[in-house]
Order: structure tokens, then C-alpha cells, then sequence
């Protein structure tokens, strides 16, 4: 009985460690979007960007930080995020 249960236990162990895959690695698209997000997320208004919506339910626009000059420049579109940053995310990540 005993030997019944070390050996039901060794196959959960051994399938769970079989079954974990590696973690794929993201895409370019992907880890853009990450960086959007974590643009906007670390924002502290509530209009980062052209598309957010302000405090009342209106579309930011212009009023956006992206649209201001000066001051905060959160990233809000794929084209705002550089190759230099899609390297530096991988990198911090251990991509």
C-alpha cells in the first residue's frame, strides 16, 4: 500500500515537472503593448492619452499628456515604442 502511494506521488511529480512549458518567448507586438500599458498604468492624470477617457466619460483628444507639449509623454501607440526599448524590455526580463 505504501509503495502504491510513493508511486502515484513520484508520477504527479514527475508529470507535473513533464508538463510545465517553457515560456514562449513574446512578440514584438506583445511587448510593445507592454510597454504601453505600463506607460499609461504609471500616468497619473486621467488623460494620457488621445483615446482614454477623462473623469466625465469624454474622449481626452487633445487635452491628452500625449497632445501637450511638455511635461509627461506617455507612450499610446505601437509606433511610440522603439526598438531600443523592445531590446531594453527583453533584456530586464531575461527575454
Amino acid at each position: 500500500m505504501r509503495a502504491a502511494r510513493l508511486t502515484v506521488g513520484f508520477v504527479l511529480v514527475c508529470s507535473m515537472a513533464w508538463g510545465e512549458a517553457k515560456p514562449q518567448r513574446l512578440s514584438n507586438a506583445q511587448v510593445k503593448k507592454v510597454l504601453i500599458d505600463e506607460s499609461i498604468a504609471s500616468y497619473e492624470g486621467s488623460c494620457p492619452c488621445p483615446y482614454s477617457r477623462a473623469r466625465n466619460g469624454s474622449r481626452c483628444g487633445k487635452r491628452s499628456a500625449y497632445d501637450r507639449e511638455g511635461g509627461a509623454a506617455p507612450l499610446c501607440f505601437e509606433r511610440d515604442v522603439t526598438a531600443e526599448m523592445v531590446s531594453a524590455y527583453r533584456a530586464r526580463e531575461g527575454e
